[in-house]
């Protein structure tokens, strides 16, 4: 039988352990060095000879002092160190934080300046974007963002897509309009898809993973954010995830029949400046290597 002593030593090292779980998750973990995550996928009917290597930021949720400008400044240094053929802003820059206070546009769109790639920088937006404007639900346009990035000269796809090329192969890159915000979501999949004139593979931005069930196999890869990996991943599960289907499209290299989604983890947090076992992270990937 555990002694009142034992007992007391016991309830001590729990409620130690609890703080100092709690003080990380907090204070270390959200403000870490984002780690770089590779995948490497070759699709079906991928390309011969046909090499691309993407660099995804996704999730900055720009505010002080948990995403100040100067961090966000040293993660466009450290994605264009990537050596990536295009970087690929997945969305949700505006803040979404419940605590802190927003960074002004201009400052993060300043630390977002220098990003450069040989395919050049692409963005979507996220469901913050549009929630975390204050007359965006008013006026039918997250304007904030869409005025900054096009001072940083850096295409929005809005349920669009464009058709690019290296060394002689063709590919698309299309971009889905977001799916929560606002109301029932502005994405049209299939209207995207219809702009997509030949065989030449898709790749596919949509902030939210929930849109993959959906996607054809005609699309080579979805790459998604949103979900920050729940932000609190123990185990590899995650416990609370802002998606329909639970922890299903929470993290990471998702394959259904044959089709391919990339979770990335993000940089920044929403609602609460929490991350513990879902560190930021550069999402990388490699496709035809």
């Amino acid at each position: 039988m555990l002694s009142r002593r034992g007992f007391l030593k016991t309830f001590g090292a729990v409620v130690l352990a609890a703080l100092a779980t709690g003080a990380y998750a907090v204070g270390i973990e959200p403000g870490r060095r984002p780690r770089v995550v590779t995948h490497r996928i070759t699709p079906p009917a991928w390309p011969q000879g046909l090499t691309l290597r993407l660099v995804l930021v996704s999730d900055i949720h720009a505010c002080d002092p948990f995403m100040p400008a100067s961090r966000i400044a040293e993660i466009a240094h450290q994605a264009n160190g990537l050596g990536g053929d295009m970087i690929l802003l997945l969305g949700d820059f505006l803040s979404g934080m419940r605590f802190g206070t927003p960074v002004p546009p201009e400052a993060w769109g300043a630390a977002l300046r220098p990003l450069r790639a040989p395919l050049g920088v692409h963005a979507i937006l996220g469901n913050h974007d549009w929630l975390d404007d204050p007359h965006a639900m008013t006026t039918g346009r997250p304007a904030i963002v869409e005025a900054v990035l096009a001072d940083l000269g850096v295409p929005l796809y809005s349920n669009t897509a464009v058709r690019l090329e290296k060394d002689g192969h063709a590919f698309w890159l299309a971009g889905l309009a977001d799916q929560l915000f606002p109301a029932t979501g502005l994405d049209d999949l299939a209207g995207t898809l219809a702009s997509v004139t030949d065989d030449a593979p898709v790749i596919l931005m949509a902030h939210e993973p929930d849109v993959f069930p959906t996607v054809p196999a005609r699309v080579a890869v979805t790459l998604s954010g949103h979900t920050h990996g729940g932000q609190i991943r123990l185990f590899g599960f995650s416990p609370v995830v802002p998606s329909r289907y639970g922890s299903r499209y929470a993290y990471g290299h998702i394959v259904e029949e044959s089709r391919h989604l990339v979770v990335s983890g993000g940089l920044g947090t929403s609602i609460l400046p929490v991350r513990l076992g879902s560190p930021p992270e550069i999402t990388v990937v490699e496709l035809g290597r």
